[in-house]
Order: structure tokens, then C-alpha cells, then sequence
């Protein structure tokens, strides 16, 4: 016990240390966000909530209008509780029903169903939306923020990383005036050509996957058009394609392009039409917006230099068969921004800032790696196991679960059997949602009795919220430490939670 108070002293000295050089100079915001796409947004508000400081550099002029991202699951919907815009945003959502993988002939290869049932995470497993809605909810929810400041047509041309600050210079291209601001940290939400990235001079690993697909958005001028409720992967070794329903009357149709054949020629009116001609025709349908990807596979080989980050598109990059792209740069924003807020508001941490990359990398490279498989499967060179979750039914169909990456290494003990799970979201009998006691600091719930005092976190007991005994149970612990990203930090059922709640604490405030 001496030992452990003594190293607990020696921390609080270095908090002070560290603080005492960071106050020396001058900090014009907490953090300074590069980038205001779904993910850039997401990042701004979970910083809000925590009462920092911020600063986002956006270099377009307003909301891009058409269609993008049209896919997020439900861990990526809780986040979005957490921001407070689940409700106003579900009115704008449909529920995807999943994806079926179909030969030439029109035979089903893989079934990928998504069940309408709530899941752990207390939403359903997959929605489709139109990003315009998502990117107007999150800028209008960072405008109750009075410590937020949101700036458009503003594109960031330098940046210094110092040992205890960041600066970085900017110029605004409408007023054409060139200004510069110092924070404790900058995050590059900037996208697959990150100009952070390349400030920290941070390569790509390429996975192995690159391809270029014709995008094309349409909308429906009637309802009486017959096509599939659900996605349709078409698995060709000469075209692939894939037919996307999307919200409202928008749907999406992605077709593969051969080597050596240009947009230009693809998208000419009498080419493009003949394609489309098995589904739609020019009076059942307008075109919104198409346009050309390459759709790719890789990761940056580092994720954080300094007191710089990369979170995103800008930090990875996977093809889009699995709807996963955008639900990454979510999850990364709901991993890195707590551990940011705790470092702003008690002292820089080397090891909590680590355990980002450590825990993201792997949990997205699994993702990438089955979403490359679906790849080869739609060009007809890949078979049907695209994953561990693959099974074959009775009838001899063959099905596919929704992959669910663990956690990587970083925070908390691997021996840990609870460590890296999902605490589930769940309404306490008397109407409480549980999420909202824990969206920014770690807590701790137990069935134990405990002086709340004597520990350094937020404390919990049964008593305390009705219904949580069920989930210890579940967890076969008397006692959980949840971090506000909703996994689970560590476990026990030993009877010093003193000691239990204070090795935890060390590892993620370096004490």
C-alpha cells in the first residue's frame, strides 16, 4: 500500500510538471481538428462533451450535397446516442436487411442477413442513411458548444509539432488571409489524401486491393419500380456490380471498370444506359451524381507522431463491400477522443495515447482483410469464405454472421477475460439509460459494498442502478471498470477494489 500511494504521488508530480510546461505557453484551443466530414464531426462533439476546446479547419464552403457514405451499423449508432442525435436522426434512416452475393446465372453464393433485432450495442445491426443528413445533425449539435469554433474554406498548409504544443497555419481562401493558432493537439479527420499524413511523414501499407469503380446515384421518379429491398452484390469476373438501397428513393449502383477503360467512356449516355437497362430505365429514374473511385486497401503505418493523430480515411482505407469505411473512422473518433480529453485535462500520457493506434489497428485491419475477400469474390477470382462466420445451413445455403473485431492490444489486461468486450447499453427499471453516467470519464460498477470516497473514479454499486446485477452476472465478475467508449477496461472478483481500481487508473493517467 506505501508503495502504491508513493507512485501515485509521483504521478500527480509529473501531471503538475508536464501542466506547469504546457501553461507556459500559450494555448489557443485544446485541440485542433482537420477536417469536418462524418468523422471530423463526430471527433468535435464526443471533445465537447468532455468541455474542451476546439478548433475544426474545414476547407470546403458548406455540407457536400450528394450522396457518399450510405452504411453504419449499431456500434456506430450508440456513438451517436452518446452525441445526443440518435433520435432526431433515426426519423432519416432505414433499416438495411443485408446483402446477398449472386452468381451470373442469378444463384445465391453467400447470404449476409441482418437481422431486425436489437443488438448489445441497443440499436439495430445496420442502417443505410444519406450523409448530408448525418453531417447537417452533427454540425448543428456542435453549435451548442460555446468552447467549439467550426471554420469553412480554411485549408491548413503547416503545422509544428513540438514536444508540449502543436501550431498550426492556415490560410482562409475566401478572405485569402493567412492566420495560425497553437493547441495540445491536432487531429487529421482530413481523408484518404491527409494532408496530416503527410506532415508526419507516415507511409501507407497497401493491402493488396485496388480497383476502380463507377459510382452512380439515381433517384426513383416513382414508386412503382421493381427492385430489390436490400443490397445485391452481381459476382462477375468481367463487370462485378453492386446495387445499393439507399434511403427514401435513392438507390446506388456500383460497377467495376476495366484496366484500360476510361470514365468517359463508361459514362456515356447510350453505354451507361445499356448497363442499367436490366434494373431501371430513363423514365423510372434521374441521375444524381456519378463519378469515379478507386476503391483501395491500406493502412498507415503510423497513426500518431507526437502530439499528431490521424483518424479516418486519413489513417485507413477500405473497399466498401463490407459498408464499413465510414463506421471505422467512427470508431476510431470514439476510442481516441476520451483518451484526448483525459490527457487535456489531466496531464499528457504516453501510454494512454499509444494504446489508440495498438487497439484500432488490428479491429480495422480485420475488417479490411474481410471486406478484401468479399472483393475477390464479386470479381469471381475469391470463394465464399470471406470470413470465420461463413456457415452452411441445412438446406445447403450458405450464410455469413456479421464479423465483430476485437479489441487490439493497449488498455487493461489481456488475461482478462471481460477486457475488449462491449458493456451493453440497456435502460436501468426505472427508465435510465446507463450510457449517459459513463460518456466521458471511466466508471466503476460493482456488487460489492464500497466507500466512494476512498476510490478515485466514479463508483457505482447495485443498489445504484437496478438491473446491473444481470449484467455482472453475465460477465461472471462482481466488478467492472467501463470506459466511455463503452468497452470494458478490466474485471474482478477480488475484495481490494482499492487496489484493483488503482493499478487501472496508473496505467491510463501513467501514474
Amino acid at each position: 500500500n506505501d508503495r502504491q500511494w508513493l507512485l501515485t504521488v509521483l504521478g500527480f508530480i509529473k501531471i503538475l510538471r508536464t501542466s506547469r510546461v504546457c501553461n507556459k505557453v500559450k494555448m489557443d484551443f485544446d485541440v485542433v481538428i482537420v477536417g469536418l466530414g462524418p468523422t471530423g464531426g463526430t471527433l468535435a462533439n464526443l471533445l465537447a462533451m468532455n468541455n474542451l476546446s476546439v478548433l475544426i479547419l474545414e476547407k470546403e464552403s458548406s455540407v457536400y450535397n450528394l450522396p457518399r457514405a450510405v452504411h453504419f451499423d449499431d456500434e456506430v449508432m450508440r456513438v451517436f446516442q452518446t452525441i445526443g442525435i440518435s433520435d432526431s436522426l433515426s426519423k432519416k434512416l432505414i433499416i438495411n436487411k443485408g446483402t446477398k452475393f449472386l452468381d451470373e446465372n442469378g444463384k445465391l453464393l453467400l447470404d449476409w442477413p441482418r437481422p431486425k433485432i436489437i443488438t448489445e450495442n441497443g440499436w439495430y445491426p445496420s442502417y443505410r442513411f444519406h450523409q448530408p443528413d448525418l453531417e447537417r445533425s452533427l454540425r448543428y449539435k456542435l453549435k451548442k458548444f460555446d468552447k467549439v469554433v467550426s471554420l469553412q474554406n480554411c485549408e491548413v498548409f503547416k503545422t509544428v509539432n513540438k514536444k508540449n504544443f502543436t501550431e498550426v497555419h492556415y490560410k482562409n481562401t475566401k478572405i485569402n488571409k493567412i492566420n495560425s493558432v497553437k493547441s495540445k493537439y491536432i487531429i487529421g479527420c482530413d481523408g484518404a489524401n491527409s494532408f496530416i499524413r503527410n506532415e508526419m511523414k507516415t507511409e501507407l501499407e497497401n493491402l493488396g486491393f485496388e480497383q476502380r469503380w463507377a459510382v452512380i446515384d439515381l433517384i426513383l421518379k416513382t414508386k412503382n419500380v421493381n427492385l430489390p429491398d436490400r443490397t445485391i452484390q452481381y459476382c462477375n469476373a468481367k463487370r462485378p456490380a453492386t446495387y445499393c438501397r439507399n434511403v427514401g428513393r435513392r438507390r446506388r449502383w456500383e460497377i467495376a471498370l476495366k484496366d484500360n477503360e476510361s470514365s468517359k467512356t463508361f459514362f456515356d449516355e447510350k453505354r451507361l444506359w445499356k448497363f442499367l437497362s436490366k434494373w431501371v430505365s430513363p423514365d423510372e429514374v434521374e441521375i444524381e451524381r456519378k463519378t469515379v473511385y478507386t476503391f483501395q486497401s491500406a493502412i498507415a503505418k503510423s497513426w500518431r507522431e507526437g502530439r499528431m493523430f490521424l483518424v479516418g480515411d486519413a489513417a485507413h482505407l477500405t473497399p466498401p463491400f463490407m459498408g464499413q469505411g465510414m463506421c471505422a473512422g467512427i470508431r476510431d473518433a470514439s476510442n481516441l477522443a476520451w483518451k484526448i480529453s483525459i490527457c487535456c485535462k489531466k496531464g499528457h500520457s504516453e501510454n494512454l495515447l499509444n494504446s489508440y493506434q495498438s487497439e484500432r489497428s488490428s479491429n480495422v485491419r480485420d475488417y479490411i482483410n474481410t471486406a478484401m475477400k468479399m472483393g475477390e469474390l464479386l470479381n469471381s477470382i475469391g470463394g465464399s469464405e470471406v470470413s470465420d462466420t461463413v456457415f452452411v445451413q441445412p438446406d445447403g445455403t450458405i450464410k455469413m454472421n456479421t464479423i465483430k473485431p476485437q479489441l487490439g492490444k493497449g488498455l487493461g489486461e489481456c488475461e482478462d477475460i471481460n477486457r475488449g468486450k462491449i458493456f451493453p447499453s440497456f435502460k436501468s427499471d426505472f427508465g435510465r439509460d446507463i450510457d449517459n453516467i459513463f460518456a466521458c470519464d471511466p466508471i466503476l460498477i460493482t456488487n460489492k459494498k464500497i466507500n466512494k470516497k476512498e476510490l478515485r473514479i466514479k463508483s457505482y454499486d447495485c443498489s445504484d442502478i437496478p438491473g446491473m446485477e444481470v449484467i455482472l452476472k453475465k460477465f461472471k465478475t462482481n466488478t467492472l471498470i467501463i470506459r466511455p467508449d463503452k468497452f470494458i477496461l478490466a474485471s474482478t472478483q477480488k475484495n481490494d477494489l482499492l487496489k484493483f481500481t488503482n493499478t487501472c487508473l496508473n496505467q491510463i493517467y501513467s501514474l
